[in-house]
């Protein structure tokens, strides 16, 4: 009885790992898949842009980009690798276990074979029957005999259903090395693009010390540009609580907190929230087609090694003319001229705001009710020829990092 336990809580262990492997395999691949996309981008994008008019620092701004998508290939192939080792792995073990399994059902079949050959004379079998002492007997050696051929029957029907499963573990073990040989090559190939991406951008950093005095000044501009423009988003979206609480307080008659740091919500604004958050990781992209530029955070400037600067979205480049989409299902909070001509659309989702910057015309108003991937208006292209979205999210007047919000980061 222990033996049995032991074997079905194996099996099922085994069963439990074998299922865990299969949705972080899916997993990987959804993300394999995302930033093939991005690199799919980056090349389409190359094909389109003016090289006279990049910068060194926007052609250093590629590289790193192109860096980066390449160590998010590389790093997610060598997880599925290790995924698919343990699937071998595994794979084999069910083999050896079918293996045994098939060896002893034969073993047995055979012996029952040859009994049964030995018995083969109908007469046997005609006076094993009639030399019972009664008729109950009779009956229960005639049974006998119908539960035997059935046995045997089963038996092999049994042997088959191994052989078959045996087959079946085999080619899924192929399969999986198959896969692994195909990951490895594109990974070589990939540490390969990461060498020669390098290389390059060592000579951009050349160049650019040469130049350190007029960079460092574009460098400096662009900054408190950035600043200039986070600034205004946060006073923004201070005015734009404040006003939505003291909306809600006539409407419902419930005193509003006052605060400018954080929605009331209602009942249903709460529910729009919970949705919004059930969904984190899984929320398309704000364009259809692209790859990060600028990632979230601090990084490193690139004349000064010490300096780090601060990101407060993803800046995403897209193909000239592309459009921003939302994200989620929303309402469109405010729609605000920042830094000149560009044009942001904010989008409320409970007590979460999502902000896409850097538009040259709306397609929304205030008030609109927003569906997930719907238009929201045309990206500016630069000289360059890239459309660059920066884009936002926050919970109230916080801060969040969008690439923990969207699908395949």
């Amino acid at each position: 009885m222990n033996r049995l336990l032991i074997l079905l809580f194996s099996l099922l262990l085994c069963n439990n790992i074998m299922g865990q492997k299969s949705t972080e395999q899916e997993r990987l691949e959804e993300r394999k898949e995302q930033i093939n996309k991005e690199i799919a981008a980056f090349k389409a994008l190359l094909q389109v842009e003016n090289k006279k008019q990049k910068s060194v620092l926007s052609q250093i701004a590629e590289q790193k980009a192109r860096i980066r998508l390449s160590e998010r290939l590389i790093s997610t192939t060598a997880k599925q690798m290790r995924l698919l080792d343990d699937d071998i792995y595994l794979k084999q073990l069910e083999i050896n276990k079918l293996n045994r399994e098939l060896k002893i059902l034969k073993e047995d079949y055979a012996k029952m074979i040859v009994k049964s050959y030995k018995s083969r004379n109908d007469q046997s079998r005609v006076m094993f029957v009639l030399s019972s002492q009664n008729f109950l007997q009779a009956y229960k050696r005639i049974q006998y005999m119908k539960q035997y051929a059935s046995f045997r029957k089963m038996q092999g029907e049994e042997i088959s259903e191994k052989q078959d499963k045996l087959a079946e573990a085999k080619i899924k073990q192929e399969a999986s090395k198959k896969q692994k040989e195909q990951t490895l090559a594109a990974n070589i190939t990939e540490k390969k693009i990461i060498e020669e991406q390098k290389k390059e951008q060592e000579k951009l950093a050349q160049e650019l010390q040469k130049n350190k005095k007029k960079y460092s000044a574009e460098i400096d501009k662009k900054q408190k540009e950035s600043k200039e423009i986070d600034r205004q988003i946060k006073k923004l979206i201070a005015a734009a609580i404040a006003e939505a609480n003291k909306k809600n307080e006539t409407k419902t008659g419930v005193k509003s907190s006052g605060s400018s740091s954080k929605f009331d919500l209602t009942p249903e604004g709460k529910i729009v929230s919970n949705n919004f958050k059930a969904n984190k990781g899984k929320l398309p992209w704000p364009v259809e087609k692209g790859y990060v530029q600028l990632k979230y955070g601090n990084y490193q400037d690139p004349i000064h090694k010490n300096v780090t600067h601060l990101n407060s979205g993803v800046e995403i480049a897209s193909q000239p003319g592309s459009a921003a989409r939302s994200i989620f299902d929303g309402e469109v909070l405010q729609i605000q001229r920042i830094s000149g001509d560009k044009k942001a659309v904010f989008i409320r989702h409970g007590d979460f705001i999502t902000v896409y910057l850097n538009l040259e015309s709306v397609n929304v108003a205030v008030g609109d009710k927003i569906s997930v991937k719907q238009n929201l208006g045309r990206i500016i292209t630069d000289s360059s020829g890239k459309a660059i979205l920066k884009f936002m999210v926050y919970q109230n007047a916080t801060t969040l990092n969008p690439e923990d919000w969207l699908s395949g980061m």
